[in-house]
């Protein structure tokens, strides 16, 4: 009894001490906001990006939401759990982007489509698997004391920064007719779109494509009656329902009948194959939530950022930090990354970039950063305080359920994580996203080109789970020899 007692008092004391960080968190949240807003009220608009974060680190915690898991389950023990939450949210997702595009405050731009897409997030795929998360999962993970985590986002945002500006040896991998199509692409004097493998990649090949959304291409006009049909159900609600009804069949359908069996006369009826549709939802309850959550809270967000641009007057950001005297970092048009939602991987990149900046290499010599993008100190990259909220929402969470743990990784998690990263990194920059701006951000929008993304994705998931298993049995065999 004594030995019942010592155990709960100490689970009583975890407890109290999992709230007090947690709250030790929010304080440090508010108070840092407060002093932004002191400095500057037109922080605000960097404020809501850090905000959201908070809001999309908890519900990512709390359904462990991650694009890696639900590949990986699929394939590796036909657990359909994750990608029934994460289908969920591009259905709510979906909707709600349609009412604020009506609205007049849709920030999305579709993607150029073509094979850099599928390429990319083939890469992607196979380094969210090997790394053991996708993007947006690494962040929570951090936040959850998972070192490895952390490690991963180190790889994503140094590799991101190297790849999109180098040149060298690279350069003769870039094929002819994109050295001659950037060679007559229309660039700032202080830029050249020939110096490396990415600028040609940019500006030879992507922007000789073009990107649309369903509701475009349509031609039924800008109202919301296209927007609901041809972006949301069309591009992403139908899709996604096909998906779980597939999952349901293939994945889930012979646990639920295991679990509910019916009599040997008794035919399977309509009514028992919605009920087991329901019960796979049911099953993947706090993933379902998160999702419903992070489906919300992703259109918020892009709902409260269009009313900020209306309020001053701006299309973008760094207009709003030069207007405030904050030009460093800022690219030639005045601009730095501002996509307006959720969005993960270029503000790493741009952490990658500034970190090198102020170790002397020149990093504002390149498309993606110099001209598009910009490298603005950290403190004032609205995105990227967008992933620093997602990390402080997560451990905000996980000190109060009792999940946070300093995670030490092993030397083969070390390298998993450092070569996984660097495989994402690498699938954003050619694919021009992650599983979020590229995947997930996408078809809610209405651009088809996310669905490639995610049949990229799929197929390099498959072949990472399939080369794990292959190193898994041949340690086991090697074992057994001894």
């Amino acid at each position: 009894m004594q030995g019942l007692s010592t155990t709960a008092t100490t689970a009583t004391k975890s407890r109290r001490r999992g709230y007090l960080f947690s709250a030790a968190i929010a304080i440090v949240v508010l108070a840092v906001s407060l002093v932004y807003l002191a400095v500057d009220a037109r922080f605000i608009y960097l404020l809501v990006y850090a905000w959201f974060g908070v809001v999309y680190g908890i519900f990512l915690q709390y359904g462990r939401f991650c694009m890696a898991s639900a590949i990986r389950d699929l394939f590796a023990v036909g657990v359909p759990r994750m990608a029934v939450g994460v289908l969920i949210a591009i259905i709510l997702y979906a909707v709600i982007s349609a009412f604020i595009q009506d609205a007049g405050f849709n920030s999305f731009h579709a993607h150029p489509l073509g094979w850099h897409v599928l390429i990319g997030g083939l890469i992607f795929g196979l380094g969210m698997v090997f790394s053991g998360g996708c993007a947006s999962s690494s962040l929570y993970k951090t936040g959850e004391g998972n070192l490895a985590g952390a490690l991963v986002l180190f790889s994503i945002s140094f590799s991101q920064a190297w790849f999109v500006s180098a040149g060298g040896w690279l350069n003769n991998l870039v094929p002819e007719a994109w050295t001659a199509a950037a060679a007559n692409a229309q660039m700032p004097d202080e830029l050249s779109a020939t110096d490396g493998w990415f600028d040609q990649f940019t500006a030879g090949y992507l922007w000789e494509l073009n990107g649309t959304t369903a509701a475009t291409l349509s031609g039924w006009g800008e109202n919301l009656g296209n927007y609901l049909f041809a972006n949301a159900f069309v591009v992403a609600i139908l899709p996604s329902l096909i998906l779980l009804v597939l999952l349901y069949r293939f994945n889930y359908r012979k646990i639920f009948i295991r679990q509910h069996p019916l009599p040997a006369s008794s035919r399977i009826s309509f009514a028992y194959e919605l009920k087991g549709i329901w019960s796979m939802f049911t099953q993947s309850r706090n993933t379902a939530i998160a999702g419903v959550g992070l489906g919300i809270f992703a259109g918020l967000h892009m709902l409260l950022t269009g009313e900020l641009r209306e309020h001053y007057n701006i299309f973008n950001f760094g207009e709003l930090l030069a207007e405030m005297g904050y030009t460093s970092g800022l690219s030639i048009q005045d601009s730095v990354f501002d996509p307006g939602y959720w969005y993960i991987t270029t503000q790493e990149a741009q952490w990658g970039g500034w970190v090198l900046d102020k170790l002397g290499f020149n990093m504002m010599d390149n498309i993606f950063f110099g001209l598009e993008n910009g490298i603005p100190n950290p403190l004032l990259n609205a995105p990227g305080m967008m992933s620093i909220g997602i990390i402080l929402g997560a451990a905000m969470l996980a000190n109060i359920t009792g999940e946070f743990k300093w995670k030490w990784p092993n030397t083969e998690t070390v390298i998993l994580a450092l070569v996984g990263g660097a495989l994402m990194g690498l699938g954003s920059r050619i694919g021009m996203g992650c599983n979020i701006g590229a995947f997930f951000a996408t078809v809610t929008n209405g651009d088809i080109s996310g669905w490639v993304f995610l049949a990229g994705m799929t197929i390099g998931g498959y072949f990472a789970v399939k080369a794990i298993k292959a190193w898994i049995d041949w340690q086991l065999s090697r074992t057994a020899d001894f």
